[in-house]
């Protein structure tokens, strides 16, 4: 261990130290996982009967027609990246959206192929030990019983209400007497556990290929949708090298594009330029030099991440270190700046970790996107669908330009870190474009200010969003606000909520430390 065991900041959490962790953002979830290590499963059962269990009780960031990606290390140590996302609808085209200012956010045009039924198949075949039918018996439970919604699920719920007033199908599905359930509310949704045992029973195959793509693909076309049977029997989930970054004596491992994993790798290649363990970590020059290298880490991700088959460059040149060096001089530590693409050379969401005693560490996450996602529920199913559609860009000729058979730009993005070439941490930070700065702002303040886990989730955050506007939460110190202001950032101060959330599992010498993100309901625990 590197860091040291000082707790700065109000949190409600403190880590957990244990041979076997999961960690997870709904304590629900979180011993789901750990009921299968009870029973002799392993870091993979664990991690997917949590995300199983999330789509039922955690239904404001994720469903059952969700997408997912992961990084794990098997017992060897060995690293596997997944992308399980979904591609759109073959006979999606430019021409179908022509007209519009930007893609629909709504409704079956911002729904692609949900990936995160695949992600369970597969993993589960390739790595788990129990069997498949049991990672679903807690989720089952919840949704045929029923679950106590906790608080910050059911204020999220509550704030969809208006957002999805036009989605019928989503009132029909997670409204109860036209209202979202308050917080200590038994919530069931007996079509949810039917759906489940279905899935769980076909081994995936009823979702996209039996009963359910039906039920899906019937309701697409009732909705003026475009998906189809053969867009549902076409999906595959994709085994990917993760990108690697070397910061600090760590190599901080992505998925590759089309996820903006990239982005975190990019903002810390050009901090490796600049000494930030001299640095305050909450000071102003620590943050204003962040907050620049995210600045041009963004501006690349947007002009370059797309689909692989249609990319206009090496994504691998964006991590070339003279590069970044260059991108590293454009920084000015005393004013802020708009920053443009650069031309190297050619050549809402729900995030878990698990880990197990004979060292496999899993990183997964899934994702509808915004919220419950498109607003599409499949009726008698509880399917909610996702709307990463509304990822890509409708500019002509962009690598990211919407086409048909096509996976869109994607915000989730799981991380893992390893030292030597050995697993150390695995770990994640949900929440729209947060996530990659989430995952730059844990490795800072890791391995340049040497915080442990449970702090660095603790400390207050930053976010850059476009321009010079920069979001910050209330517990970032008045001065380092007014400091930053002064070099020309644009303050906005918002609430937790605002932040993502995330969780942590660093590896020890005999076991592991467990963090969980205190802006959530979540949970840490272990055997």
């Amino acid at each position: 261990m590197s860091f040291n065991w000082d707790f700065n900041y109000p949190s409600r959490r403190m880590p957990v130290m244990a041979r076997q962790v999961v960690a997870t953002s709904q304590p629900l979830a979180s011993q789901a996982g750990l009921q299968m290590l009870a029973q002799g499963g392993n870091a993979i059962d664990a991690a997917l009967a949590a995300a199983i269990t999330l789509t039922v009780v955690e239904p404001t960031m994720n469903g059952i027609g969700s997408d997912a990606f992961c990084i794990l290390s098997d017992a060897d140590g060995t690293l596997h990246g997944l992308n399980a996302s979904g591609r759109s609808p073959a006979s999606w085209s430019p021409e179908r959206f022509a007209g519009q200012r930007q893609m629909p956010t709504k409704g079956w045009d911002a729904v692609t192929v949900p990936g995160c039924v695949s992600a369970w198949v597969t993993l589960s075949k390739r790595f788990g030990r129990l069997p498949f039918a049991d990672l679903f018996q807690p989720a089952i439970g919840y949704a045929r019983e029923g679950w106590l919604v906790p608080p910050i699920v059911a204020a999220s719920w509550d704030k969809a209400v208006s957002a999805y007033a036009d989605q019928p199908d989503w009132q029909e599905a997670f409204l109860r007497n036209g209202a979202a359930p308050r917080a200590g509310e038994l919530f069931r949704f007996e079509e949810q556990a039917r759906t489940l045992e279905l899935i769980a029973a076909s081994e995936g195959e009823a979702f996209y290929r039996g009963e359910l793509a039906t039920a899906i693909v019937d309701h697409a076309a009732k909705g003026g949708g475009a998906m189809t049977v053969d867009d549902l029997a076409a999906h595959k989930p994709e085994w990917v090298t993760p990108l690697q970054l070397d910061y600090r004596g760590q190599s901080l491992h992505e998925i590759p594009p089309n996820g903006q994993g990239i982005t975190a790798q990019i903002a810390l290649g050009i901090l490796r330029h600049f000494d930030l363990a001299r640095l305050d970590p909450d000071g102003i020059q620590s943050l204003h030099l962040q907050i620049e290298a995210m600045k041009l880490a963004y501006a690349d991700a947007f002009r370059y991440v797309s689909d692989p088959e249609t990319r206009d460059i090496d994504f691998k040149m964006l991590l070339d270190d003279v590069y970044l060096q260059q991108r590293s001089e454009l920084i000015d530590p005393q004013r802020a700046i708009k920053h443009p693409s650069g031309q190297p050379g050619q050549g809402e969401t729900v995030y878990l970790t698990a880990a197990d005693s004979e060292g496999r560490m899993v990183s997964y996450i899934q994702s509808n996107f915004s919220g419950f996602g498109s607003g599409v529920v499949v009726p008698q199913t509880g399917i909610s669908l996702q709307n990463r559609g509304s990822g890509f860009t409708l500019e002509p000729g962009h690598p990211n330009q919407v086409d048909g058979g096509k996976r869109p730009y994607h915000t989730i993005i799981p991380a893992f870190v390893t030292r030597d070439d050995e697993p150390l941490m695995s770990y994640g930070v949900m929440g729209g474009h947060m996530q990659p700065q989430g995952h730059a702002q844990m490795m800072t303040r890791i391995f340049d200010s040497g915080q442990n886990p449970q702090a660095a989730l603790d400390a207050p955050r930053w976010r850059f969003d476009h321009g010079l506007d920069v979001a910050v939460e209330a517990g970032l110190a008045a001065a380092t606000r007014e400091g930053l202001q002064q070099l020309g950032h644009q303050i906005q101060v918002e609430p937790p909520s605002a932040f993502g959330g995330g969780q942590i599992i660093y590896r020890l010498n005999d076991g592991y430390c467990a963090a969980s993100e205190p802006r959530k309901d979540g949970l840490a625990t272990g055997l």
